[in-house]
């Protein structure tokens, strides 16, 4: 049997939690205690996120993109490969080691991604980005946790709040769309997009981007009036 092997750990600002990067054989996966938050056997629900916001905006001519959450990359990848040339995407990254290992032990996985000419990245909150009223987006992607319910970071929560959503409502150019990753259908989540001022969708999708396995949701908000 394969064991796991821990290439490496770091500390999530703000927060109590510890992010390890383990591989096993082939595989990797980042872990926050026991509980898997990624990993390159399920990639899919990931991608959807991007995908899905990406259909969606298939009209506009220069999109700008926020991206909360690198990770491994999965999102982004699949952003850049369903957004033009003219698409700008902004990746805000909490956790600095992350980066060093989409550098490092992950760069097979990543590619090229963070060197794309489309790409800005960010190391900091994506909160921030939000909030400081000097961007407007097309789409934001959200991926910083285990869902709206905030694993890592009690902080986290401050982006699921009725006051969090109507500040990615505010940065949204009309009809923009906010889209949000979970492990885990939410309905009170729903709830709160729709007060916020969105019409909203969720979606169920498949983690390995086929016809079994687990399923995700990734809620698909559509910025209104």
């Amino acid at each position: 049997m394969i064991r796991w092997v821990q290439l490496g750990a770091a500390r999530v600002p703000g927060g109590n939690g510890e992010l390890r990067l383990m591989q096993r054989g082939s595989e990797f996966s980042i872990f926050a205690g026991a509980d898997e938050l990624m990993g390159t056997r399920l990639s899919g629900s990931e991608e959807a996120l991007a995908c899905l916001a990406a259909d969606r905006l298939q009209d506009r001519a220069r999109p700008q993109i926020l991206i909360g959450g690198l990770g491994m990359g999965f999102t982004l990848r699949a952003a850049l490969a369903r957004f033009g040339a003219e698409a700008r995407i902004t990746v805000a990254e909490l956790v600095p080691e992350v980066v060093t290992w989409a550098r490092g032990p992950l760069a097979g996985i990543h590619g090229d991604s963070l060197s794309d000419p489309r790409v800005t990245l960010y190391i900091g909150d994506v909160g921030d980005l939000i909030t400081d009223g000097s961007a407007r987006f097309d789409a934001i992607l959200l991926d910083v946790d285990n869902g709206p319910a905030g694993l890592m970071r009690a902080a986290n929560d401050d982006l699921y709040d009725p006051y969090g959503l109507r500040q990615a409502n505010a940065a949204l150019t009309p009809k923009g769309i906010l889209a949000v990753w979970s492990a885990a259908p939410e309905p009170a989540f729903t709830r709160r997009l729709q007060a916020a001022g969105f019409h909203v969708e969720d979606h169920r999708v498949r983690a390995n981007g086929r016809n079994t396995g687990p399923r995700h949701v990734v809620w698909l908000a559509t910025k209104t009036g």
